[in-house]
């Protein structure tokens, strides 16, 4: 495959930019304003590309207001009760409050639909919760945290899928459901290895929570439990779109945290609208990248390029998600999720379209394999920001995060090669997708 030199000099520009620390949004586009000079092009296919990509997509509504959904959750008591509850049903076992760890992301999950904000939200209480005592090391506690909000953007609502949505022009109610046994599969894992190390390693046993308590406790936690069934019924109920439904979320965060627990007042909206506010920026600036920088890729023709070669090699469905499982756990050790989901990923959907691969399949083996990235090291999002919060060193946390993500390959690896375990419930919802 050749490169023209306006291309060649793009791209140089792009990773020099964004290796003096540039936001990979804003070197995308000065990569892409430099290939429009050098081919004589107008500089305003760049603003035309920006305005066509961000305000011509509805769907694009729903990441700020999922983001602000869960910026009003975390600045209120709803974590700290859903923990609460989760401790009363698994925390009794050994081990129990590394299973309260994984079940309170599960439920988490089915709210924000982002692994930072799931992270964030949890991971100062979980650490204290964990650590206190000297019941587990910092940096256990911290690796677990990180590892569990992967889950997040894998069971609905989920913004990567929002995000593939709109370079795969597929339906994201399909993509929401098809995140959801693989989700859950990756927590049962989870909790299956930390009841074996639980085992191994004589983790403490918690003092179990009455059960003459729990329906108490179950009645006082019911309204962030009821956050997802709302979400769900709204979207598969022919209720709301699924921006509608994240517009939903985030007023019923607001009506929960605000008039029921009275948790949030005048200042923690504002602080939450103003955080929101700022991750909706960076993230709109990096797709506004993307946009523009697709389209340079599209003139260079490098997915039907690419797509040829592939196709050359006589490939088969399963020996090409082979490949894309390994140049996306790759990518994920040293580029950003979001830029791998806008620019790589586009790139591989003709080849998958060809070989006959169901997008929606398709769609959450590259998100699953994209948020596996946020624990790898050595650019690991979720690990830098769990150093933060734990004060834990990186050598010791990765030490830590090593065996969950090996397991969790081995999830990625059944279902990537079984399509219906992420199809099978999108099929009982009506979609017909692509028969294997």
């Amino acid at each position: 495959m050749t490169i023209s030199l306006a291309f060649g000099l793009s791209l140089g520009l792009l990773t020099v930019l964004a290796f003096l620390g540039l936001p990979m949004g804003l070197a995308m586009i000065c990569g892409s304003v430099l290939y429009l000079f050098m081919r004589g092009q107008d500089p305003g296919i760049v603003a035309e590309q920006f305005l066509n990509g961000m305000y011509s997509n509805y769907i694009m509504l729903a990441v700020p207001l999922f983001i602000l959904a869960a910026e009003i959750m975390n600045s209120g008591t709803l974590s700290d009760r859903l923990l609460k509850w989760c401790d009363a049903l698994v925390g009794r076992f050994r081990g129990g409050l590394a299973q309260v760890n994984v079940l309170q992301s599960i439920v988490f999950a089915g709210m924000s639909g982002s692994a930072v904000a799931d992270a964030a939200g949890s991971g100062k209480m979980m650490q204290h919760m964990m650590t206190k005592d000297g019941k587990y090391t910092p940096s256990y506690a911290a690796a677990l945290t990180a590892v569990t909000a992967v889950i997040g953007p894998i069971i609905p609502p989920s913004i990567p899928m929002v995000l593939y949505a709109l370079v795969a022009d597929t339906s994201i109610g399909y993509l929401f459901l098809g995140g959801v046994v693989p989700g859950l599969l990756m927590a049962g894992v989870m909790m299956v290895q930390i009841a074996i190390t639980a085992r191994i390693k004589n983790f403490p046993v918690e003092e179990p929570v009455p059960l003459r308590k729990l329906p108490k406790m179950t009645w006082e936690a019911l309204p962030v439990l009821f956050m997802p069934v709302v979400l769900m019924y709204g979207i598969y109920g022919g209720i709301t779109t699924p921006t509608e439904a994240a517009a939903v979320a985030a007023a019923y965060a607001l009506l929960v945290s605000a008039f029921i627990y009275r948790a949030v007042k005048a200042p923690e909206l504002y602080q939450s609208v103003l955080t929101s506010a700022k991750t909706t920026a960076s993230i709109g600036m990096l797709i506004a990248g993307a946009l523009v920088f697709n389209y340079v890729v599209t003139v260079e023709n490098i997915p039907r390029t690419i797509s040829a070669i592939l196709l050359s090699w006589d490939l088969n469905p399963v020996t090409f998600l082979i490949i894309v499982n390994i140049i996306l756990l790759v990518l994920g050790c040293v580029l950003e999720g979001t830029t791998i989901l806008l620019v790589i990923v586009p790139v591989l959907i003709p080849t998958a379209q060809a070989l006959g691969i169901d997008m929606v399949h398709f769609g959450v083996v590259a998100v699953v394999n994209i948020m596996l990235g946020l624990i790898t090291p050595p650019y690991g999002l979720l690990l830098f920001i769990m150093t933060r919060i734990s004060g834990s060193p990186m050598r010791a946390i990765i030490g830590d995060v090593m065996p969950f993500l090996w397991s969790l390959i081995g999830a990625l690896i059944v279902f990537t090669f079984v399509p219906e375990t992420v199809l099978w419930l999108p099929r009982m919802f009506g979609y017909a997708g692509v028969t294997p």
